[in-house]
């Protein structure tokens, strides 16, 4: 896989090589800050306001802990609705020479895009695919349904490694706990559920919960495998044309 840093955006590579092709009119940046929640601020590197400041939307609610670095190459992908405050997303940042996805919608887009072709053995047998789908007074990203019977669905987007180790969360997450107790009950009631977590980083070799970030995650992360949830850790390998799916890593067991 090609990882030129975000050169050369305007060129797309079909769906069979980047599942998750960027757009053609994706900007190069150099990262200056992220202030309040969901705005960042860079430096365009190229076209005609190049060296100019551009606003732009981050979806990333976690702490991107070791990437917000000054200076650092980003991409901002084109806001679809033109209306929109802020006409750029932060897609993803250049970190020691790789490529880390920050959008965190990516995992879900993903998940659909793997079922579509094929790419994940686990969502075989399934023919049919509902985003965000309700279960009792609750949401989860996917449910699915098929030959193979029901099967639920969680996605996480992961951006920290720790000693080789891809770590999720970033920050205390009451909500992914909530989501963690949720799988459970179905998994107790028979029901097969998972969690998806997307690696957009290059250095990870293998996957585990970020204990000294939020330890409650953590415990109720291994108390779901024992209750039968199943984790899903697949390496998303980012570069200039988009992601594309890579290989799933074995989970850390204490």
């Amino acid at each position: 896989m090609r990882n030129r840093l975000f050169e050369d955006i305007g060129e797309i590579v079909p769906d069979s090589i980047c599942i998750l092709p960027f757009a053609a009119a994706c900007r190069r940046a150099s990262f200056v800050g992220r202030y309040k929640r969901f705005t960042v601020e860079a430096m365009a590197l190229d076209g005609p306001d190049a060296g100019q400041s551009l606003l732009a939307h981050t979806n990333n609610t976690g702490s991107m802990l070791g990437l917000l670095r000054p200076g650092s190459t980003a991409l901002l992908s084109p806001a679809l609705n033109p209306k929109r405050k802020l006409q750029y997303t932060l897609e993803a940042l250049e970190l020691q020479g790789g490529v880390v996805g920050v959008n965190t919608l990516t995992p879900n887009r993903m998940l659909f895009r793997a079922w579509e072709v094929g790419a994940m053995p686990e969502l075989k047998g399934y023919d049919s695919f509902k985003k965000e789908a309700s279960v009792g007074k609750s949401r989860l990203d996917a449910y699915l349904s098929g030959p193979q019977g029901e099967l639920w669905v969680e996605c996480k987007n992961v951006t920290m490694v720790e000693d080789d180790v891809a770590c999720f969360p970033d920050a205390v997450t009451e909500r992914g706990q909530k989501h963690l107790r949720e799988l459970m009950a179905l998994a107790r009631e028979g029901v097969r559920v998972a969690l998806f977590f997307l690696i957009q980083r290059p250095d990870g070799r293998c996957f585990g919960p970020a204990d000294m970030v939020d330890p409650v995650y953590a415990e109720l992360f291994y108390e779901a495998l024992e209750c039968g949830v199943e984790a899903w850790p697949y390496v998303a390998h980012v570069d200039d044309c988009g992601i594309t799916l890579g290989e799933k890593l074995k989970v850390v067991v204490p």
